[in-house]
């Protein structure tokens, strides 16, 4: 017959007491282990950030992208704000806002270099690249009066043609104040000595641009600045129908004096290609690396935002449509994306 052991009834007792310590040592090791995963897929949690765009509709969309790219991150992304960009370049440096996602180099070094500068904002990596500006004339005027440079805008005549107004000179559809191609546009006008010819047309830039097209439609001349990535080129097509204008010399104001604008190919648009960047207060960029990575990494082509800002033009420019864009774009660039959260959550380790 098996003789049973009956252990006392303390060491029992003690013997549960470490079952149960162990119990609830794993337990909590485990409840640690998930909070450091999560921690981790979401770094940003319960940090606030306030996204800044100028006036300009267009640049929603990819604002929108950087957006949601930290709302998986878990940030507290609030609602953009609109300021002209010399205000949104000061405001991110003070901590008054986070980031603007349409930073143009070297266009905007002014505004960059006046609000502080590498000291006080953070700008790393290239969001989009190759962003050309300069002015374009209608083909069929530029064919029929041999029209290939801007400085041929100084002679009356020229200029007659691109008269809207009935003043006798040119109507040269322009650049918002504080855009900063404003200022490349002024100084344009004095260098090659503009001013008795050309008017400089400001105001709501999409408003002025539009009437610019009609008037292309009804057959009449046209003289306009334009960019890329934006939707004119979509409709105005260079080379088909109109055409880049050169200009006789480099020449730019501030922070870009100096500088070639010679393109690789040899043409002079009078303007450096700039690059897009996502720019960021220093500070906070520092604080927060998972962040500041995927500001980093995030690239967008132009040829995207070309594409987005055509659907706009023709009448999907509400806030729904632009937020389906975006969804759209992420669902087709899934890889993409989600190599842009690894790297930052990998960064935020």
């Amino acid at each position: 017959m098996t003789q049973t052991t009956h252990l006392p009834t303390a060491e029992r007792t003690t013997r549960a007491t470490r079952h149960l310590l162990r119990a609830r040592l794993a337990a909590t090791c485990l409840a640690l282990a998930c909070t450091g995963a999560l921690a981790a897929d979401l770094p940003g949690k319960g940090v606030r950030v306030q996204p800044l765009k100028s006036s300009l509709a267009e640049e929603s969309f990819q604002t929108l992208l950087v957006m949601k790219a930290l709302q998986q991150l878990g940030y507290d992304v609030q609602p953009i704000k609109e300021v002209e960009y010399p205000t949104a370049h000061v405001a991110i440096a003070n901590g008054d806002a986070t980031f603007i996602a349409s930073h143009w180099n070297p266009l905007h070094s002014d505004y960059y270099l006046n609000a502080g500068g590498d000291a006080k904002l953070y700008r790393k990596g290239v969001y989009s690249g190759n962003a050309a500006q300069g002015y374009l004339i209608d083909k069929k005027t530029a064919d029929a009066h041999q029209i290939t440079n801007l400085e041929q805008l100084k002679d009356p005549k020229i200029a007659k043609l691109f008269d809207a107004d009935g003043d006798g000179k040119a109507d040269l559809t322009g650049c918002n104040p504080g855009w900063g191609c404003e200022a490349m546009v002024e100084h344009h006008l004095d260098a090659y000595q503009l001013r008795p010819t050309v008017t400089h047309q400001q105001g709501t830039y999409s408003a002025l641009i539009a009437n610019t097209i009609t008037r292309y439609k009804a057959g009449h001349p046209i003289l306009y600045y334009a960019w890329t990535p934006y939707w004119v080129s979509n409709v105005l097509k260079p080379g088909k129908d109109v055409v880049w204008l050169e200009v006789p010399f480099s020449s730019a104001p501030g922070a870009q004096k100096g500088l070639d604008t010679r393109l690789p190919n040899g043409k002079n648009y009078g303007f450096v290609v700039n690059q897009q960047h996502i720019v960021a207060n220093k500070a906070w960029a520092q604080a927060n690396p998972a962040a500041a990575r995927l500001f980093e990494v995030m690239q967008l082509p132009v040829s995207d935002i070309n594409a987005q800002n055509h659907l706009m033009s023709r009448g999907q420019d509400k806030p729904a449509d632009i937020e389906r864009h975006v969804n759209g774009w992420i669902k087709a660039h899934q890889k993409t994306f989600d190599g842009w959260l690894q790297q930052a959550r990998g960064a935020a380790r």
